[in-house]
């Protein structure tokens, strides 16, 4: 798994981490079992301090992404939240509309705002399914 940090996109790299291992959890690149990189090499790897892995690893861990089992490493559980239904998608609702309200002060009309939604959404699944296929082969 590649990581890319932008250290100038105002956003905490922890939660850069964080978002990379969600998003290669739900594309199929990080299959549930998988290892996640450990902590020193990956933090000498990107730069960081230790604790700055560290943290985003906690935090997939309290979001019940990953396990953390001592003396082994971290590994990508299996899909199974353990919010009900409708709070999942409430969490979601509210994603969507801070991406709204994004567009909305990017004067992006609704309308092609839509229509990046469906590239988006056409590109993750075909990186997802490129990855079921090389993880066959």
């Amino acid at each position: 798994m590649l990581f890319q940090i932008n250290f100038k996109s105002g956003m905490p790299v922890y939660l850069q981490l964080v978002d990379q291992v969600k998003a290669a959890a739900a594309s199929g690149e990080l299959k549930p079992g998988e290892a996640l990189p450990s902590i020193r090499p990956l933090a000498e790897e990107l730069r960081l301090n230790r604790n700055t892995v560290a943290k985003a690893y906690a935090e997939l861990e309290s979001l019940g992404v990953i396990e953390s089992l001592p003396g082994k490493g971290c590994f990508l559980k299996q899909n199974h939240s353990p919010l009900r239904k409708e709070i999942r998608r409430k969490l979601l609702i509210e994603e969507i509309d801070q991406a709204i309200v994004m567009a909305h002060h990017l004067q992006v009309p609704g309308r092609e705002f839509l229509e990046l939604i469906q590239q988006r959404m056409d590109s993750f699944e075909h990186k997802r399914r490129a990855n079921e296929e090389h993880k066959e082969k």
